[in-house]
């Protein structure tokens, strides 16, 4: 039997009539007389007596109709939580993110989610590239997020262009007078440096560029490199969000990188298509919020 046969055999005892529980129901009243024969069939007993005046439960049938109600209950429970869930009421996102969209945007998106959404709760983990690929493939968390570039075969769906700066301490002497460090210029200084799964888009950069790096600097956090070159340690590459949270404080001049250079963030999920509805309005909020030059790319 199905949930349908139930809900007739529920309209038909309740209005007391094959016609006026077809109404209802919008059925027609042989699809509903058929309905409850092949109830009574599969039972292997009579649920309701007919006559002319209507129909009217038989002693089985009484028996039979609080169970029938309490089933019918649960299915209406299941439908509103499943509402519930649709309608975006409450839930739980797990989100993976790298330091420098943490620190910039990461207190505005709770914030201003919180405000649409405030049953849906987000939960936050943070690492490095590596980590959050590995959060993501192993379902620890339900997207996060990442460059193109240190996405490999994970979907990704790229919405902010970063651009990459040079760092140097406070008062440096260029060699001219432009706007920009060149490679060239870059080459000839020590450098501050982060682990690959850092910062993966400096290191292509340079890969790309030919600039070799001996660095006797190996660092693992964006506020320790800024304070070796501040003290005059060397130079670094860094993407503009990882230093705007810390280019106020430090003594440090910034250059664009010659030649130019950015990386590109995304959102990245293992499975994009199958997201479950708070999970994907997290994400489209996300997108929507800090999208820039991303379709210029």
């Amino acid at each position: 039997m199905t949930l349908l046969t139930y809900q007739i055999f529920k309209t038909v005892a309740d209005m007391g009539s094959f016609h006026k529980a077809a109404d209802v129901l919008g059925l027609t009243p042989s699809a509903i007389s058929h309905a409850i024969s092949s109830m009574e069939n599969e039972l292997g007993f009579t649920v309701l007596t007919r006559n002319k005046s209507g129909v009217t439960l038989t002693g089985y049938g009484e028996h039979l109709l609080p169970y029938i109600n309490a089933v019918l209950n649960c299915d209406e429970s299941l439908q509103q939580v499943v509402a519930e869930f649709k309608g975006l009421k409450r839930g739980k996102v797990r989100v993976g993110t790298f330091a420098s969209v943490c620190s910039n945007w990461i207190p505005q998106i709770i914030t201003s989610f919180r405000e649409k959404y405030p049953a849906i709760t987000i939960e936050l983990y943070q690492g490095t590239y590596d980590d959050v690929s590995y959060w993501i493939k192993n379902g620890i968390v339900d997207f996060g997020f990442l460059s193109t570039s240190s996405a490999g075969d994970l979907p990704i769906s790229p919405f902010y262009l970063d651009p990459l700066l040079c760092v140097v301490p406070h008062g440096f002497r260029k060699e001219d007078s432009s706007g920009s460090m060149t490679v060239h210029e870059m080459a000839k200084h020590q450098f501050v440096v982060q682990a690959k799964s850092t910062d993966a888009d400096v290191q292509i950069y340079m890969k790309e560029n030919h600039l070799e790096v001996n660095s006797s600097y190996h660092v693992s956090d964006d506020l320790s490199m800024i304070t070796m070159v501040e003290n005059g340690l060397g130079i670094c590459i860094i993407p503009a969000l990882t230093a705007e949270k810390i280019m106020d404080k430090a003594k440090v001049d910034v250059y664009p990188v010659e030649p130019a250079a950015s990386r590109m963030i995304g959102l990245s999920a293992l499975n994009p298509k199958s997201m479950a509805p708070a999970v994907r309005t997290l994400y489209n909020h996300i997108i929507e919020t800090y999208q820039n030059t991303a379709q210029d790319a």
